[in-house]
């Protein structure tokens, strides 16, 4: 019988039974001792050679994931037996870190003599060894699973005859040692990669040799390629794809069969003006008993199969990674910019999201086809929005043959927009900011990102067919990935009870507050001039999103089951949803385990976190050298948020965001109120809150470190 163990990476086949992990550790819990793999593949029954190899490598995988750990008799103990936890070690720049546990526990504080061994990344097995003065739980380090950094990025110096690296990321505190001869060509202040050679120990830094040097011709292509290489980023592609692709290029049509043909309907995609790729096209038509909405998908899952080379690199990278002027995208160039891009005016399958909309707006049915389309255009969101929102009589000209459809599109999204704030929306204000580049990849200027309703109506859209996606797998029993996002938590909402109170203002629901309880809260203050506060409070309380196998809803949506289906091209959590809708459709085999989706749900989640990281130090780094030559400026800003060593603001003008200093505030001693949002000054009484208006002057700008530090200017009018 064939038996499949799944590594987190891809599922392997052997053609053999060997113990599943859960009834590994059951034996040596009734063993109640550690045992050997002698023990336990006799207890087990793994008798043949191939088994106990097969058993072996299985153990090895329950070690590095911290599930037992090994004696130096051999044996195999569990970890849970003891008192040891295994977990990510998360280092802070000052030396010291935490480890945060696999199983939920709270973090545990690792003072700097452990980090001395350890690196921000590091899975290790602690034990909890005492308590620090701040009575948190401490934590002593007993082995090294696995070395999360075996190639550090950051900047060559050379003192003497010794060389070495200092890290781009923060969070590792150590330099990396390069002894002479292993620098290559590296000169003093390029940045490179250095390959670990020798791990850090109790004594001895990390030592490694220069393995590449990133020189760019521009200043954002340097910033760009220091990040990719900072959060390991997978941005090569592995030789095994080739083979793959040549064989799509020539049979391209290959998915095109039994598919229900929509090419006479009105497709059209809607993006953004430097949109390289269209995974989504829509369409709809009134009926006479309401709308049918058609959200079609590029059908990816046509293209990249389970277990192949491009879907496991697909896997490995999780998600595209948008940089201000270049991607790094999950899938290559001919998939994503090319078979699988709803161009206009080309034959494309799709998988298609038909949907049953009430004149109220409401999804009353839904269903899936696999089908072939044919977009009628490419449209930007600024085009949309003049044809149907500004009514531009010469651009609807143009589009002649489709401005009814069009129309028709406007009306429904407000229809079902419209359903959608009756049952309960938030919608906070944030801004998101565009950058523009001069020849030398500096940035020239920084503008808000303008949301029209033409971006609110593709929003509506896919919303819908996520749900019904969601609602579809769900209602079969089908593992998949379902994007969660938990309520706050009770820590959390005591918080914000305490600072709306602060106000006269109270959060309703109970234990349990919804969606509306907080529109009722952001509709109370709308007009206040204190709303910018209370919104950004509200904001702040909620949990982060993630992919998860169990279903726990969408608070922030307000939807009970939600998942992603409509980005295949850029999500692989969307491409695994695809195929489970293939698999309904066809009859076809579906080779997922809720245990290998959970898995997978947390690899998603993991390096969506990456991308963001990813993105956000680069934006950061240009922004620190587009402000270097504006030091000694005043401005105006916004305090974007407050910590107990001071404010951080952002700037009206320059739209970036830089520290106060708890020192660089006026003289008194400042007392953080975490649950006011504020500093306040002890002799004065004066404090500053989050949300509040002040006036700044730029002091230092450090690319190196990404910050801008800012002095608090007190009735300094701001410069023009």
């Amino acid at each position: 019988m064939s038996k499949k163990l799944y590594t987190g990476k891809q599922t392997t086949d052997y053609e053999f039974s060997i113990p599943e992990r859960s009834q590994i550790l059951d034996y040596l819990r009734e063993a109640n001792k550690p045992r050997t793999l002698k023990h336990i593949a006799d207890a087990l029954g793994a008798d043949s050679a191939g088994q106990k190899s097969a058993l072996k490598n299985r153990l090895k995988a329950m070690l590095r994931d911290g599930e037992v750990i090994k004696n130096r008799r051999d044996g195999y103990g569990l970890t849970e037996k003891m008192d040891l936890l295994a977990g990510t070690v998360i280092a802070h720049p000052d030396g010291y870190g935490f480890l945060r546990p696999d199983r939920g526990a709270p973090d545990l504080f690792l003072p700097a003599r452990e980090m001395q061994s350890l690196m921000h990344g590091d899975r290790v097995l602690v034990r909890i060894s005492g308590t620090s003065r701040r009575n948190q739980q401490e934590g002593a380090l007993v082995e090294i699973l696995e070395h999360a950094n075996r190639k550090i990025v950051g900047r060559y110096f050379r003192e003497g005859q010794i060389g070495y690296v200092a890290p781009d990321n923060p969070r590792l505190h150590q330099d990396v040692l390069i002894p002479a001869g292993r620098e290559g060509k590296a000169r003093a202040g390029e940045y490179v990669v250095a390959g670990i050679t020798k791990f850090p120990d109790r004594h001895t830094q990390p030592v490694g040799k220069v393995i590449e040097i990133l020189r760019q011709e521009t200043y954002v292509e340097m910033a760009t390629e220091v990040a990719i290489r900072a959060h390991d980023i997978p941005w090569q592609w592995p030789d095994e794809i080739t083979p793959e692709l040549e064989v799509i290029a020539s049979a391209a049509d290959r998915v095109s069969g039994r598919r229900t043909d929509l090419r006479g309907l009105p497709f059209v995609t809607i993006d953004g003006e430097d949109a390289r790729d269209f995974d989504d096209a829509v369409c709809c038509e009134e009926t006479g008993v309401g709308w049918k909405l058609f959200v079609a998908i590029a059908d990816v899952s046509g293209y990249v199969l389970p277990g192949s080379a491009l879907d496991i690199e697909a896997e490995n990278r999780g998600t595209s990674v948008y940089f201000p002027q270049r991607v790094v995208p999950m899938l290559p160039e001919l998939l994503s910019n090319d078979l699988c891009s709803l161009k206009p005016a080309v034959d494309r399958p799709c998988l298609v999201c038909e949907m049953e909309i009430s004149r109220q707006g409401l999804v009353e049915n839904s269903r899936f086809l696999q089908a072939l389309i044919h977009s009628r255009r490419r449209m930007t969101y600024t085009e949309m929005a003049a044809v149907v929102v500004e009514k531009n009589d010469s651009i609807r000209r143009s589009m002649e043959p489709l401005i009814e459809h069009l129309d028709l599109l406007n009306r429904l999204f407000k229809l079902m927009h419209g359903a959608r704030t009756r049952q309960g929306l938030l919608e906070f204000g944030t801004t998101e900011t565009r950058m523009e580049f001069d020849k030398k990849g500096r940035i020239r200027s920084i503008s808000p990102l303008l949301r029209n309703d033409a971006h609110r109506l593709i929003e509506e859209f896919m919303l819908a067919a996520n749900v019904a996606a969601a609602e579809l797998l769900q209602g079969n029993e089908i593992p998949i990935l379902y994007r969660n996002h938990e309520p706050p938590n009770p820590e959390k909402l005591a918080d914000l009870r305490e600072f709306l109170a602060g106000f006269g203002l109270q959060l309703g629901g109970g234990e349990k507050p919804g969606v509306n309880d907080y529109a009722v809260v952001l509709d109370t203050v709308r007009d206040r001039e204190y709303a910018h506060l209370v919104e950004t409070v509200l904001l702040r309380s909620m949990s982060l999103a993630v992919y998860e196998a169990v279903n726990k809803g969408h608070f922030g949506l307000a939807f009970e089951s939600y998942t992603h289906f409509t980005s295949p091209i850029r999500r692989y959590p969307d491409l695994l949803v695809h195929r489970a809708i293939r698999h309904l459709i066809n009859a076809a085999p579906y080779g997922y385990s809720m245990q290998e989706m959970q898995n997978l749900g947390l690899h998603c989640s993991q390096t969506e976190r990456r991308a963001d990281d990813a993105t956000r130090d680069v934006a950061q780094r240009l922004k620190c050298e587009f402000m270097q030559d504006r030091i000694g400026e005043i401005f105006s800003g916004t305090i974007s948020g407050v910590t107990a060593f001071g404010l951080f603001v952002e700037l009206d003008e320059a739209l970036v965001e830089g520290l106060v200093h708890v020192t660089a505030l006026p003289n008194d001693y400042y007392h953080f109120d975490a649950a006011a949002h504020c500093l306040r000054g002890e002799r004065s009484g004066r404090s500053f809150s989050l949300a509040g208006r002040i006036q700044v002057m730029v002091t230092r700008v450090d690319i190196d470190e990404k910050k801008i530090d800012l002095e608090f200017l007190d009735g300094r009018e701001s410069r023009k």
